[in-house]
């Protein structure tokens, strides 16, 4: 019988969590550590994506967002070994800045090797090189390069880095991938009216330089799901034959295409009141502030859960539960929402009427 395959990207993991689960709610005393947390160690960036939802005027993100914050290094060393402590099960550095551009986060790696658990990183790839490239290529569980341009005179306009810049990312991923280390290495392109018509060329251009996956999403140009829809309306065809063409000759073994382009087009409207999730996959900024995930991070007014400038996490944590609801995401998180899906099946699952539970 044929072995079916196994999904790196589904929104069902957290139901291989049932105890957690089960603690969510806020009438059960029970505080669960979360599984996953994701670190913003820096605001610093190389790069300065026209893009970049931590960084434009028009989108919520970033709001309050400084970029000269930087995580000390002995507070950093003492958040993780507060996750191992708690038991956390993993860590995701992301930003805000590049994760790379964080000073300290070799150290930081080296700590989380000895803690076990298990980490990974988002990034732009231009510094994925030499001993921390080493470092991540042994033993992260997985990397993901961010990609928008298709050449070094795209890539230099989007990113508005000098040209030659993309040229570096290929040459990294290459190197990366010739460490002969186990950690997955995956890209993420952001699709705008610009590069939609190059999917297919960048795709190949990433296979063939030795990347294990390419995900492909729309880039978010509005808080308003309306605004976007129309924006990726007029590229839904387009992108969709770019990514039909790719999936036709793909079909190496070891290689996937992740196409995420439909699934974020929804209403940004939520009828719900707390976030599950915020107790799931929490966010600890580089400000050292709390907040419940990365699209309410350094938005002080409606997305600021607390704060461990002066206290350790654990005790953060495990505190008084009523911080887990105070944002509302019916009221401030009419926006795009990564965690919005899984919020809704989480709730579903929570609110099955007991009575009828059997007849499944």
């Amino acid at each position: 019988m044929k072995k079916e395959a196994s999904l790196l990207y589904t929104k069902m993991k957290i139901f291989h969590f049932k105890d957690k689960i089960d603690s969510l709610t806020r009438n059960n005393p029970l505080i669960m550590p979360p599984l996953h947390i994701r670190i913003k160690p820096t605001n610093a960036c190389n790069h300065n994506c026209t893009y970049c939802a931590y960084r434009v005027d028009n989108l919520q993100l970033g709001k309050n967002m400084e970029t000269r914050d930087s995580i000390p290094k002995e507070k950093m060393l003492e958040i993780i070994e507060d996750l191992r402590e708690i038991k956390v099960k993993a860590v995701t550095f992301s930003g805000g800045g590049e994760p790379f551009c964080y000073p300290y986060l070799f150290d930081a790696v080296l700590k989380l090797i000895k803690s076990k658990i298990s980490f990974a990183s988002l990034t732009n790839g231009s510094l994925l090189s030499g001993d921390i490239a080493e470092l991540f290529s042994r033993y992260a569980t997985w990397v993901r390069i961010s990609i928008d341009g298709w050449d070094d005179k795209s890539y230099s306009i989007y990113r508005r880095v000098r040209e030659g810049e993309f040229s570096k990312v290929i040459h990294n991923i290459k190197c990366f991938k010739k460490n002969r280390g186990r950690c997955y290495l995956g890209v993420s392109i952001v699709v705008n009216k610009h590069n939609a018509p190059h999917i297919y060329d960048l795709v190949m251009l990433l296979r063939d330089s030795g990347t294990d996956s390419v995900k492909i999403s729309p880039c978010i140009i509005s808080n308003s799901g309306k605004s976007n829809n129309a924006y990726h309306s007029s590229l839904y065809k387009t992108v969709k034959g770019q990514i039909a063409k790719a999936y036709s000759r793909c079909a190496k073994k070891g290689f996937e295409i992740f196409d995420s382009y439909h699934t974020q087009l929804e209403s940004f409207a939520k009828s719900y009141h707390w976030c599950p999730y915020l107790q799931i996959l929490p966010v600890i900024g580089a400000d050292l502030n709390i907040y419940p995930c990365q699209d309410k991070a350094y938005n002080l007014d409606e997305g600021l859960v607390g704060s461990i400038k002066k206290e350790r996490f654990k005790d953060f944590w495990f505190s008084n539960k009523n911080k887990f609801f105070k944002v509302n995401p019916a009221k401030v998180c009419n926006h795009h929402c990564v965690a919005n899906e899984k919020n809704k099946m989480i709730l579903e699952y929570l609110n099955t009427d007991a009575k009828h539970l059997f007849f499944v």
